[in-house]
């Protein structure tokens, strides 16, 4: 009797409040869908997942010891993916953050680089920044990772104690200098020995993963691979 009852009031809901597509601005059948079938379809994937000495791992070469590194998609303004993460970071709209993160887990699921994956570390905001936007970013993306990957995610196994202004306007060499010392290891009993997928919504220098990977490789036996929603260019 339960379901009956239900439906029209689903219908009712609909009617009052719509969820449209993203991307189009197509009527979607539930509110659990960001985008229609055919804007997913056109989301610019990388394939990086599959692909070794991808450009992400060039990245870190000479600079941090990683398994594997990838991006799942190319960033570039005024696309769709773009609107995605501005909303998910300035928008309040968290679920974005747990789609795009389900999304990257299931592209690391297909890839035999990413097997030996022990756990989740998404990248952490400091205290002050994570206050004013209400959550980090990044931990929604690994939350959605680690349903993906059925892995934990360790949230508070680092820190970032140094409060850092935005990066996007920084030269490469002043993001590294900016980086230096400022993530700090909480949980070391929690990491040893294990291979840890440190998460993040942007790649573009590198130069605040490079950072953190440092300081959890000082973890005796740590491994880190690095994955990331979408990976652009200081020229992108």
């Amino acid at each position: 009797m339960i379901q009956p009852l239900f439906q029209p009031f689903q219908t009712l809901m609909h009617l009052f409040f719509p969820n449209y597509c993203m991307g189009c601005f197509t009527d979607l059948p539930t509110r659990h869908q960001l985008i229609c079938p055919i804007c997913d379809f056109h989301l610019p994937l990388t394939g990086f997942a599959d692909l070794n000495n991808n450009p992400v791992e060039k990245i870190f070469r000479g600079r941090l010891s990683t398994t594997s590194a990838t991006a799942a998609y190319y960033f570039t303004r005024n696309t769709l993916l773009q609107e995605l993460i501005f909303s998910l970071k300035y928008q309040q709209k968290k679920e974005v953050g747990y789609w795009l993160g389900k999304k990257l887990g299931y592209t690391l699921s297909y890839s035999h680089r990413f097997q030996s994956i022990d756990c989740i570390i998404p990248l952490p905001l400091h205290k002050e920044k994570e206050m004013v936007r209400g959550y980090n970013q990044a931990t929604l993306i690994a939350e959605g990772i680690g349903q993906a990957l059925c892995k934990p995610v360790y949230n508070l196994a680092v820190t970032r104690e140094k409060f850092t202004e935005s990066q996007t306007r920084q030269s490469r060499d002043n993001r590294w200098l900016n980086m230096q010392n400022i993530f700090r290891i909480h949980q070391p009993n929690l990491l040893k020995n294990k291979h840890c997928l440190l998460v993040d919504d942007v790649i573009t220098t590198g130069a605040t993963l490079e950072a953190c990977g440092k300081s959890l490789l000082q973890v005796p036996g740590c491994q880190i691979s690095i994955a990331t929603v979408a990976f652009t260019s200081l020229t992108g």
